[in-house]
């Protein structure tokens, strides 16, 4: 099984172009880096370096791992980070703002967490469409919303971070062994439509654009503006409709829903973590652990 050390070892050897360079960048001795390089090519069972010459360079196996490895290597970096802030000693009054289909599967995990281990603080999390979040983020009533790029210029001026890059995915019932997978829009009457309204008011308009382009008139059998109920509904076979790719990640990981790809249509969204600027210090540093931990949270 790799190790977190090799991996370390071996993205150093070729950032640095040589072993020695790396032994001395990671507090090793040579013979210590050539071993563990040894032992992450015997596991995986390939080449991973050119020997021989006087710089050290990938093979192409090795220009794989290396792009690979310095993601897994961030991500760990990322999530002790995260750790180090939740462990901290957190303080204050939080209140954020944030879509249905996105709270339930990201933000409320993260909140059950930080008060578990942080019992000096308090938050505040409010469920609503980006429109009534902007007018309650504007008065003062929120210190924190997660909004899309499209509503952005709506905030005026915010501390934003880009937090999650979102697509709207069709799925069904794993159960439905019948079920193609994929289709394009005008096999979409396949199925009875099921609908997720009043949270992707961009998406909607462009998808009901579509299907009135490709089948001329459709049917939606049944409408909500809450994912869990849509996604529950699905699940039972009873349909297929879109939802956002953060609710559906562990269902279509289990097998208890099954992705269909569109061949000629699709939606990608990038939606930001934003703050209002003049938040005391202990908010800001409260804002931060959350922005940290809702990053780094596994999706679905």
């Amino acid at each position: 099984m790799l190790n977190i050390q090799q991996l370390q070892s071996f993205v150093t050897v070729v950032a640095e172009g040589s072993m020695t360079e790396a032994a001395n960048k990671l507090y090793l001795t040579q013979p210590a880096i050539s071993q563990q390089i040894r032992n992450l090519e015997e596991e995986l069972g390939v080449e991973l370096l050119v020997r021989g010459s006087r710089i050290v360079k990938p093979t192409l196996h090795g220009e794989l791992l290396y792009e690979q490895a310095r993601r897994i290597l961030q991500q760990v970096a990322q999530t002790e980070a995260a750790m180090k802030r939740l462990s901290s000693d957190l303080s204050g009054h939080l209140r954020v703002g944030t879509l249905n289909s996105l709270g339930v599967q990201m933000v409320s995990p993260v909140v059950g967490r930080l008060l578990k281990f942080n019992p000096k603080i308090s938050l505040e999390v409010d469920f609503d469409s980006e429109l009534n979040l902007i007018e309650k983020f504007k008065k003062d009533l929120l210190d924190v919303v997660i909004i899309s790029e499209l509503d952005l210029p709506n905030l005026g001026s915010v501390e934003k971070k880009m937090l999650l890059k979102e697509e709207l995915v069709l799925v069904a019932s794993g159960r439905d062994t019948e079920i193609p997978r994929q289709i394009s829009l005008k096999e979409l009457n396949m199925r009875p439509l099921m609908w997720l309204t009043g949270e992707f008011l961009d998406f909607e308009g462009k998808l009901k654009n579509a299907l009135v382009q490709n089948l001329g008139s459709y049917v939606i059998a049944f409408k909500t503006s809450n994912v869990g109920t849509l996604k529950r509904v699905i699940e039972s076979g009873l349909g297929w409709g879109f939802v956002p790719s953060v609710s559906v990640t562990k269902q279509i990981r289990s097998g208890r829903l099954t992705q269909i790809f569109v061949s000629d249509f699709s939606y990608r969204i990038n939606f930001y973590y934003c703050r209002n600027p003049q938040l005391k210090n202990e908010q800001k540093l409260l804002s931060d652990a959350l922005f940290i931990a809702l990053e780094n949270l596994e999706r679905g």
